[in-house]
C-alpha cells in the first residue's frame, strides 16, 4: 500500500469532526471515537445538485434505517441499493465524518462516502469510486482512511461499478421493498409453495392470483425470506427457481 510521503503508518494521527445528536459540529481524536454511532450521525456536507454537475445527488429510502440516506452520484445510489439489500447491514449513514491528518506538508482531509454498521457490531467505512477515475490524490486519501481504519478496529472496502446483472435484480426487487406490498395471507401461501423449489410465476400462479401475488413475491425476494438462483448470473425471469431461505439459529 502506497503511504504519503512523510507518514509513519504506526504514527499516523488523525482526527474525525462530525455532526453528533445534538446537531452539533464536533472534532476529537480518531481514537476517542471509536465506540461512536456513526450509523446514526448526519451527513458533515449537505447533498446538492444544480445543472452541469457531473454526478447526480439525492435521497435513497433505505429499509434498512427506515429513513433517507444520501448519495452523491448515480455509482453512489447502486452501492447504497445493494447495502440495504445486504442482511448483514443493519446500520448505514452518508458522509459520516472528515477525516483530518496532516500530510507533512499540510492539513488534509477526507469524507468517505459510508459508514456501515453489521448484524455482528463490526462497523466498515466505504468509499465508492469507479477503478477509471482514482487519481493520485485519491489513492493517497484512500490509504490514509484504511491505515486509520485499522486503528479504530473498522474495515475499509473501495468499492466500484457493481456487477451489472445483480444490480439489475437488485434494483427490480427493490421496487417491492415497502412494507405496503406486504400481504400476509399471500406471503404464508408464497411461503408454502416454495418449501420445495419451483419457477417463479408458477408458484406465484400456484400462490393465488398473479397480479396479487408477485408484488408479495419479490418483497418476500428482497428480504431474502425467498431465494432466487443465479441472482448475479441472470435475470430475473418466469422460469428463475426460487426457493425457502433458509434460515439459521433455532
Amino acid at each position: 500500500m502506497a503511504v504519503p510521503t512523510g507518514l509513519d503508518p504506526a504514527g499516523l494521527y488523525v482526527e474525525l469532526s462530525y455532526v453528533d445528536g445534538a446537531r452539533e459540529r464536533r472534532r476529537r481524536p480518531l481514537l476517542d471515537c471509536v465506540t461512536t454511532r456513526f450509523e446514526d450521525v448526519a451527513p458533515v456536507r449537505p447533498f446538492r445538485w444544480s445543472r452541469g454537475d457531473r454526478h447526480f445527488a439525492g435521497w435513497y429510502w433505505s429499509v434498512t434505517t427506515g429513513q433517507h440516506v444520501g448519495f452523491e452520484s448515480w455509482l453512489e445510489r447502486d452501492r447504497l441499493l445493494l447495502m440495504d439489500f445486504d442482511p448483514a447491514v443493519v446500520g448505514i449513514a452518508s458522509q459520516p465524518f472528515w477525516l483530518h491528518w496532516h500530510d507533512g506538508e499540510r492539513e488534509r482531509r477526507h469524507a468517505p462516502d459510508y459508514f456501515v454498521r453489521r448484524a455482528d457490531g463490526s462497523a466498515v467505512v466505504v468509499d465508492v469510486r469507479a477503478d477509471d477515475r482514482i487519481g493520485p490524490k485519491d489513492t493517497e486519501s484512500f490509504d490514509v482512511t484504511r491505515l486509520a481504519c485499522a486503528q479504530a478496529g473498522w474495515d475499509f472496502e473501495r468499492v466500484g461499478v457493481p456487477e451489472a446483472v445483480l444490480l439489475a435484480n437488485v434494483r427490480w426487487l427493490s421496487r417491492y421493498r415497502h412494507r405496503r406490498c406486504l400481504h400476509e395471507m399471500s406471503a404464508d401461501r408464497l411461503r408454502q409453495v416454495f418449501t420445495a423449489p419451483g419457477p417463479l410465476v408458477a408458484g406465484a400462479d400456484a400462490a393465488g392470483d398473479r397480479l396479487a401475488t408477485l408484488p408479495v413475491l419479490f418483497h418476500l425476494l428482497w428480504f431474502q425470506e425467498l431465494t432466487a438462483e443465479g441472482m448475479a448470473a441472470e435475470l430475473l425471469g418466469p422460469r428463475t427457481r426460487v426457493r425457502l431461505a433458509e434460515r439459521s439459529g433455532p
